[in-house]
């Protein structure tokens, strides 16, 4: 559909607010390049034993000062080396969110154990700590906790419950390198933290992923389980001397996205309708590799999120639906549900993300996207028509 009326919004024809479109990832990352030219020059970039693995392996330890790191070929593939390496298997229950990466529980269903499924919290959109207690069985072995789109969960409060009832915690960072909460690194809480280095991810090589532990016998489990003649689950040396300058920069940029979402949040407190998540954690400093929000569709006279999502990446901003609640998408006979998962359900349904790149943007980039949504909410009532 064409349109003479340049305010009309770009799913309807009109001007897009952001004809470039989001910005692109990777960008140009301070040291990346001159690190993986010089990989390639010295030769060490397709070596099965190079300085690169081990140097960004000790860089990691030392950054989340935990005693050993270990690098694998992805997030998924570190969580399911962690339950591995906590001898979690068949018979075993493994409590994690009813709304989290769906990798998480297809790995505990990959080990042999139950994905036991429990609420998030209204504000955060996380994991719900008040209701573990109604979770565990004789069976639980352990929790996976994930920090997501810009929420934490109150680890102090977790680590409590499980040395309490002689649980382990696997704490998926992914979505958080460098985050802080309660006085600790995101990922430095548990038994084991995990990594991604995917090709979204704030931290990138493509692939890749790492996990990062105090407990030697652990990472013996997690070895002898590997070691195949070769590494089972490898990070290159390539890979990692691409990620050795992005964790140098992680502060500097962490603070960059910080100072954006806070210039956001504030643009779009008189726009009533899509509603950044809150965490209950006081002392935090959450990573944003995405920023999440509740859209509550009575705000925008009905319009779907799907509809909304669709509106806003037509004015070039990477706003879209966030995961899909592992209840909705699995069969009931593999897991086991704990209460009516009323906000996992809001979750499946209202949740948006935004996607990080635009958020090491320039105060014009930030401005964009509340006028995006504004311009979407103006004409809200042509675009259901069209819908």
């Amino acid at each position: 559909m064409n349109s003479d009326n340049p305010d009309q919004p770009a799913l309807l024809g009109g001007a897009p607010v952001r004809p470039q479109g989001p910005p692109i990832w990777p960008t140009d990352i301070p040291g990346v390049a001159e690190a993986v030219i010089g990989a390639v020059e010295d030769g060490s970039w397709g070596k099965y034993h190079g300085p690169h693995v081990a140097k960004f392996s000790k860089q990691l330890s030392d950054y989340q000062q935990r005693e050993h790191a270990v690098l694998t070929c992805s997030g998924t593939a570190a969580i399911e080396l962690a339950l591995r390496g906590l001898k979690v298997g068949a018979g075993d229950e493994v409590i994690l969110a009813a709304y989290d990466f769906k990798g998480n529980y297809q790995d505990v269903l990959i080990v042999g154990a139950t994905p036991v499924l429990v609420d998030v919290d209204p504000l955060s959109g996380n994991l719900d700590p008040t209701l573990l207690s109604a979770a565990i069985s004789d069976a639980t072995k352990a929790i996976i906790v994930s920090h997501l789109h810009g929420g934490m969960v109150p680890m102090r409060e977790v680590m409590e419950f499980a040395r309490a009832h002689n649980m382990s915690v696997i704490e998926d960072a992914c979505q958080m390198p460098g985050a802080r909460i309660e006085g600790g690194w995101a990922g430095s809480w548990g038994d084991v933290g995990v990594f991604s280095f995917g090709g979204s991810k704030t931290l990138t090589a493509g692939r890749g992923g790492a996990l990062v532990t105090d407990r030697s016998d652990i990472v013996q489990r997690i070895t002898l389980y590997n070691q195949r003649g070769n590494l089972a689950y490898p990070l290159s040396e390539l890979q990692a001397a691409a990620l050795i300058p992005q964790l140098e920069y992680l502060d500097t940029a962490n603070a960059a996205r910080a100072a954006n979402v806070e210039a956001l949040c504030q643009l779009l407190e008189d726009i009533p309708g899509l509603v950044p998540l809150q965490n209950t954690v006081v002392d935090c400093e959450p990573g944003y590799y995405k920023l999440g929000f509740w859209y509550e569709p009575e705000e925008f006279d009905g319009l779907s999120r799907e509809r909304f999502s669709q509106a806003m990446r037509a004015e070039g901003i990477a706003l879209d639906p966030g995961f899909e609640a592992l209840h909705k998408i699995h069969s009931a006979r593999r897991y086991r549900a704990v209460g009516d998962l009323q906000t996992a359900n809001a979750a499946h349904e209202c949740m948006l993300t935004l996607h990080h790149p635009v958020l090491l943007g320039t105060t014009k980039d930030i401005e964009e996207i509340a006028q995006a949504v504004l311009k979407v909410k103006t004409h809200v009532s042509a675009l259901k028509t069209h819908e």
